[in-house]
Order: structure tokens, then sequence, then C-alpha cells
């Protein structure tokens, strides 16, 4: 399943997007992540997506600004 993510992926809105990726990873099912939309990133969302990739969910279309704050977790 591709989950498109778009603008800010912080606070609040990181615990929302958590909680779609837990239901689609509990379900068993491959997760891809689209995140061409992504302008922001706040610590949590950093963290949040590490731990998605840790876990072996794909990213698709990364925006630059979204590659480089990964590359700083790497």
């Amino acid at each position: 399943m591709t989950l498109r993510l778009e603008g800010r992926i912080a606070g609040p809105w990181a615990a929302e997007a958590r909680q779609a990726c837990e239901r689609v990873l509990a379900s068993g099912r491959a997760l891809f992540l689209n995140l061409a939309e992504v302008e922001y990133l706040d610590a949590e969302g950093v963290t949040l997506l590490a731990e998605l990739r840790s876990r072996g969910v794909r990213f698709i279309a990364c925006s630059l600004f979204v590659e480089a704050q990964l590359a700083v977790t790497s």
C-alpha cells in the first residue's frame, strides 16, 4: 500500500502519520510512503521516518529536503 504524505510532518501531524502507518503495518501489508510533497519535518517527523525506514518501509519520490533531513539520521 502507498500512502502519500504532504505538507508538514510535525507535532500532532507526525502522530497522525504514525497511526496511519501502524494500521497498514499491523495488517501485514508492505508500506510505501510517497514523500514528494512534504515541505517540513520537525524532530518527531524525522524520528518517525527513520523508524519506519528501519522497519522496511520504502520511501518513494522524496523531496530533496526530506532526503537531506534523513541523511542526518543515517
